[in-house]
């Protein structure tokens, strides 16, 4: 990459009580794939913590929204359901105001499972709570702990098709899912039960979220697209 500028990117990150040497402590955590596939991809990874202010903006070139717990229902109207037990309020707070100012700035955002749902809330729209109890989508995929893959139909004329190309294979690693994505423009959709699984803002650089994790199943072109708009 000699003589290319490498863009910094901030990806958010949760804190936890984490086992750290002896002790129990609260620290910020966050799978090595998304670092490792910004700096494959000619990024430069800076994590940002719950709470830290969203003027961070102004000292980056793109923010990745990561993946995560559920986001409170009490965002998009509703009562938190018997499934949706893992919450954290300062950290919603938190990417709400990054993403906010990441659209306003139009700094190339790239949204990821839970990051992807907070995105649609944001702009309006709702969630299935549990999948394995909404109709039409009980057996939509892998949950808990368990990783399963499906097909996924790209619309034609999307940012996400001039990406990706028509079909892809996406992984399935969670209980929610988006059921109104609000004012956002939907990009794809589940083969084999039609749910909304990418949308994009098309009137910006690069606004896109994907319900999967592309990190863990090696779509570089996605990545690649996204560090290329924060490089321009």
């Amino acid at each position: 990459m000699s003589g290319v500028i490498s863009p910094v990117i901030g990806i958010t990150c949760p804190a936890r009580p984490t086992k750290w040497a002896n002790w129990e402590l609260d620290a910020v955590v966050l799978p090595t794939t998304y670092h490792k596939m910004v700096i494959e991809c000619g990024g430069i990874p800076l994590l940002i913590p719950p709470g830290c202010s969203s003027d961070v903006i102004d000292r980056i070139d793109g923010l990745l929204i990561s993946g995560g717990p559920d986001i409170n229902a009490k965002l998009y109207g509703e009562i938190n359901g018997p499934y949706t037990n893992e919450i954290y309020p300062e950290q919603d707070a938190s990417e709400i105001e990054l993403i906010k100012s990441a659209i306003a700035k139009d700094i190339p955002l790239l949204c990821i499972c839970r990051g992807f749902q907070l995105l649609c809330v944001i702009n309006g729209g709702k969630l299935h709570q549990h999948l394995p109890e909404t109709e039409g989508y009980v057996n939509h995929g892998g949950w808990n702990g368990e990783v399963t893959e499906h097909g996924v139909e790209i619309l034609e004329g999307t940012k996400l098709w001039e990406i990706m190309g028509p079909h892809a294979t996406a992984n399935s690693t969670h209980h929610q899912g988006v059921s109104d994505p609000g004012e956002l423009s939907v990009s794809a959709y589940s083969s084999h039960d039609n749910l909304i699984e990418a949308v994009e803002i098309k009137s910006l650089k690069f606004c896109i979220g994907v319900q999967w994790h592309p990190e863990r199943i090696d779509h570089v072109s996605l990545y690649l697209a996204f560090i290329k708009s924060a490089r321009g």
